[in-house]
């Protein structure tokens, strides 16, 4: 079977390259940066990764050079592109403008990954470095306004570079631009996911042995579809499900979890109210990292309560969880990749049981849309398979925790210049005294919002939320403000921690956004719908702020906000107003990156 090399230079990418290569029907296998050429010399090609570090930094990760000598064609992708560039002999320097978001490339010549692709593409950065000066025998194939170098070619020896995401499914015609490179390989489409699936079915009977699975279920698709794969691997009496009521979940999201599995027909399911014991061990808790350490923790002190309650020797037994590769990368789980954020099922004690062979997550090398391809193939009810994602700490991570406003020194002064850049569109600024999670140049970003009054339609709400982004290195997110429609006071509402009231408003005010989506038929035209809470009053008005932040994406790496008809977002933040306890209404209009999914 012919293959293609993936080298793994860390940041989100990797796995994603092999997905998308696997779509196209060839087999990809993943390896670490410095991996031997000679181990990749029966490869029909071979593609560099993105990743958070600079060329020229000391210790930045690097490959065999011989790679280029091997007679096989080769691509550069972000950091990719700019390392071939530079062991090739070019230069990559600091680039005087970082793109993160939307761009368009002005195509010179439709060669290699670039043919039939016209005139023009849209594709999606994020670099703050760029190629200065190539290689000899390269060539630009395609530019943007900031980035001359957006695609290199060398025709003869078959490498190709690309500043830009092709492999995201936020540059269109990425995919084709993949397969592009696929016809350079003259690699053969042979690879197909139902015969992987019984490959994935061997390997967990392999790992797991003689012994039984206990499996922490949260009603979402990826512990879902795990949960099904390893009954029908293993028999349904030797996987034991467990679904931990946290106490931050949705409103009656443990009933309709129980519903929806026993319909679905799964067996040995127990649901265990923990609420106290995760509010007493988040009390007092702000940081996100701790919040999420914490709440990764307690998770298993539950589960070895309910194993002790239920008299099962932990020796016989097995840790069985839902991670997805994003939940691996994002905690910064490969070789090269920087932490964005830790996800509670890579919390340190996780870490520690994988180490010895005592957890088994059947799908960690898989993305969103391909578990829900396998839980189709599976033979799942389509409804459980589309649920929109939830994560496992629940509202954990959508409720802002703060003891005081968090504000840079300097944010009087940029926030006049956001103002100045925004005359022209008639529009205002304001920085939020919160500060939220980001992902800037594959690196973790911790910084301030800033909300947005005024009119403009969608397309220019997003340019001027990439703009701002790009310019000011304060703001990693921007938001519009719903109500109200004009800001005349930015406070922070004063310390608050993670306790069951703020619980309760935000899942009241969860719900009314779900039920408002399904009434109004639009709740299958997003893939998520975080609904957030932070501490901020706007305009005197007591009370918090939500903030509404749908999305558009398939595998969670790259995401688009949702662009809601207007007349329907009024109506929404009507709704959500009457609620006691609201103060305002945002509409988060970031793309990812430079802003995650969750807040947190």
């Amino acid at each position: 079977m012919d293959k293609i090399a993936v080298l793994d230079f860390g940041g989100q990418y990797a796995h994603l390259i092999a997905n998308r290569i696997r779509r196209l029907g060839v087999y990809s296998e993943i390896f670490d940066a410095d991996t031997p050429a000679l181990k990749l010399r029966f490869h029909k090609g071979i593609i560099f990764s993105g990743g958070p570090n600079s060329v020229y930094e000391k210790g930045a990760p690097t490959c065999d050079p011989g790679i280029f000598k091997l007679n096989i064609p080769v691509l550069g992708i972000c950091y990719g592109h700019q390392l071939m560039a530079h062991l090739l002999g070019g230069k990559v320097k600091s680039g005087g403008v970082k793109e993160y978001g939307r761009a368009k490339i002005d195509i010179s010549r439709n060669v290699g990954v670039l043919k039939f692709m016209g005139d023009e593409q849209e594709v999606w950065m994020s670099h703050g470095d760029e190629v200065t000066q190539l290689p000899v025998g390269m060539e630009v194939i395609a530019s943007t306004e900031g980035c001359k170098t957006a695609a290199i070619a060398d025709e003869y020896r078959k490498f190709f570079g690309v500043q830009f995401h092709l492999e995201v499914t936020h540059t269109p015609n990425g995919q084709k631009m993949l397969e592009n490179f696929v016809e350079v390989c003259n690699a053969e489409k042979e690879w197909n996911l139902k015969e992987y699936i019984e490959q994935l079915k061997m390997n967990i009977q392999k790992e797991v042995k003689n012994r039984n699975v206990f499996m922490l279920v949260s009603g979402g698709v990826d512990s879902s579809v795990a949960f099904a794969l390893l009954e029908k691997t293993l028999g349904a009496n030797n996987v034991y499900g467990l679904f931990v009521d946290t106490g931050l979940m949705r409103e009656n999201e443990a009933k309709e979890v129980h519903d929806s599995m026993e319909k679905a027909g799964f067996k040995n399911l127990h649901i265990e109210d923990a609420g106290a014991d995760f509010f007493k061990a988040l009390k007092g808790i702000t940081s996100p990292e701790k919040k999420r350490t914490i709440i990764g923790d307690t998770f298993l002190e539950v589960q070895k309560r309910v194993l002790k309650k239920m008299k099962l020797n932990s020796k016989d037994w097995m840790l069985g969880q839902g991670t997805i590769y994003p939940d691996t990368i994002e905690t910064g789980g490969t070789k090269h990749s920087a932490k964005i954020k830790t996800h509670h099922n890579r919390v340190p004690q996780i870490e520690e049981m994988i180490k010895k062979g005592l957890v088994i997550e059947p799908l960690k090398e898989f993305y969103k849309d391909e578990v829900r391809s396998i839980g189709e193939k599976i033979g799942m009810d389509k409804s459980m398979i589309m649920r929109h994602p939830f994560p496992g700490p629940g509202l954990g991570v959508r409720i802002l925790c703060a003891k005081k406003a968090e504000l840079p020194t300097t944010w009087k002064a940029t926030e006049k210049k956001m103002n100045e850049v925004l005359k022209k569109d008639k529009l205002k600024a304001y920085m939020l005294p919160v500060q939220s999670v980001g992902v800037q140049g594959d690196s973790r970003s911790y910084k301030n919002p800033v909300v947005l009054t005024g009119e403009a339609d969608w397309e220019r709400l997003a340019s001027i939320s990439t703009r701002l982004t790009n310019q000011f290195s304060a703001v990693n997110r921007v938001v519009l403000s719903c109500a109200p429609e004009e800001i005349s006071k930015v406070e922070f509402s004063g310390a608050c921690y993670m306790v069951p009231e703020r619980v309760k408003l935000l899942q009241r005010a969860d719900a009314v956004v779900k039920d408002f989506c399904v009434k109004k038929g639009i709740h299958n035209a997003i893939w998520q719908f975080p609904v957030i809470l932070i501490p901020v009053k706007l305009n005197g008005r007591a009370g918090e702020t939500i903030v509404l932040r749908p999305v558009c994406s398939e595998e969670a790496m790259t995401a688009n906000f949702y662009e809601m008809d207007f007349a329907l977002l009024r109506k929404l933040s009507d709704q959500l107003m009457a609620i006691k306890g609201v103060s305002a209404v945002l509409y988060d209009i970031t793309h990812k990156p430079p802003g995650t999914i969750e807040w947190e």
